[in-house]
């Protein structure tokens, strides 16, 4: 395992929890830089015009309404084949290159330390803290695990990097994590280690598709993923398997659809094991492997028993949102930058729910020795009693 390197903090003799190597983090800016989106605008009528607010208020009306986008025109944001435009009624061109220039912003609070667990030449596993998005999407662009990995000065050894042709500048995360989900998170340090995780990853969803539930770690199962979580209600049985399809649904204030249970999406499966029963609050700790890696799979699939997790904002019984899309909706009015407002329903980033991801089994991507991720008890940085932090240890 590798030595806390300089410039990291290493966990000393005093410091909980067991486990941890060393951590680090570069604290987050009060805003981010912004982003830019390119476009080409092609013509399909040849004796049709198209002015740059249609284009732009017609294709993108899920980012800013048409005052919201009038007014992003107005203010320089939008470059037409490197030129600002701030006429809305300029007409386009076939072929033209048209950039949207978004302001920067301040992204919602996050942490921005993270722990690592494990490390060697190939791959690094880390703790992933409770409200930390993994890959950048909608308002954290730069508030994720992703920039903390590119933020970091990896040192790799000469030997190493001498040998190595494949060696990456960072590491990647190979699989996610919800942004309220904590624990283990896999990152490959190479190319050969990228595509060997994700296979891995990848058979564990054609497993579900074909509904084999290998109980043994053998040839067809390279890894298994083991989550805890805290549940509404008490489970009756000691163990279920579910197998109920995700698919995406309609749901205001997110333009790609949201995640549910759906009977015509996309193969799932979780098997759940009951650790405690915890009658006096209602309240059931479970253990879950999932045999595949859908969105939000596991909020859904207990939702969809009749035990939502506790404390969890947006999936109620049956897997699918608590709140009637007809009944929701987005604040018509539109923020600084001219875009919309934050949703006035709970979105698939909101956090508050009882899930971590405890520990997993996996053979290493190039050695092909198995590798057990265990736990000791330990209190998370979510305040979640039921958390652990995790010790990796090879198995010989």
């Amino acid at each position: 395992m590798a030595a806390a390197a300089a410039g990291e903090t290493p966990v000393d003799d005093g410091a909980p929890p067991p486990g941890v190597l060393y951590s680090f983090g570069t604290p987050w800016p009060e805003f981010n830089q912004g982003l830019s989106y390119s476009d080409t605008f092609r013509c399909a009528d040849a004796d049709a015009t198209t002015t740059l607010i249609e284009f732009y208020s017609t294709n993108y009306q899920s980012s800013a309404p048409l005052p919201g986008w009038i007014k992003r025109i107005r203010n320089g944001q939008i470059t037409v084949d490197g030129e600002v435009v701030t006429n809305p009624d300029m007409t386009l061109r076939h072929g033209s290159k048209l950039v949207y220039h978004r302001l920067p912003w301040k992204e919602p609070s996050a942490p921005y330390l993270l722990e690592v667990l494990y490390e060697d030449d190939d791959m690094v596993a880390l703790n992933k803290p409770s409200g930390l998005q993994v890959l950048p999407k909608g308002l954290f662009q730069q508030r994720t695990v992703s920039a903390q990995l590119q933020l970091k000065d990896w040192k790799m050894t000469t030997s190493c990097c001498s040998k190595r042709k494949d060696v990456q500048s960072h590491p990647v995360p190979v699989h996610r994590l919800g942004r309220g989900t904590s624990g283990l998170l896999l990152c490959a340090k190479t190319k050969v280690a990228k595509v060997r995780l994700a296979s891995y990853f990848a058979e564990g969803a054609i497993n579900a598709r074909n509904k084999r539930d290998n109980s043994e770690f053998g040839e067809e199962r390279k890894i298994s993923k083991f989550y805890r979580a805290l549940v509404t209600g008490i489970l009756d049985n000691d163990e279920v398997v579910i197998t109920q399809p995700i698919g995406l649904v309609h749901y205001p204030g997110v333009a790609e659809g949201l995640y549910a249970a759906c009977s015509s999406g996309k193969p799932a499966m979780s098997k759940v094991c009951v650790l405690e029963r915890l009658a006096h609050q209602n309240h059931t700790l479970v253990q879950v492997e999932i045999h595949s890696g859908r969105p939000h799979q596991i909020r859904i699939h207990l939702a969809c028993i009749g035990h939502p997790l506790v404390d969890d904002p947006l999936y109620g019984i049956g897997g699918h949102p608590k709140f009637e899309p007809e009944s929701t909706g987005t604040d018509s009015s539109f923020a600084y930058d001219g875009g919309y407002e934050r949703p006035l329903q709970p979105v698939p980033g909101d956090c508050g729910y009882h899930l971590h991801a405890h520990w997993l089994v996996i053979f290493h991507p190039t050695t092909n020795k198995v590798i057990k991720y265990l736990s000791h008890l330990g209190q998370c940085s979510t305040g979640n009693e039921f958390t652990e932090y995790a010790l990796l240890l090879p198995i010989i």
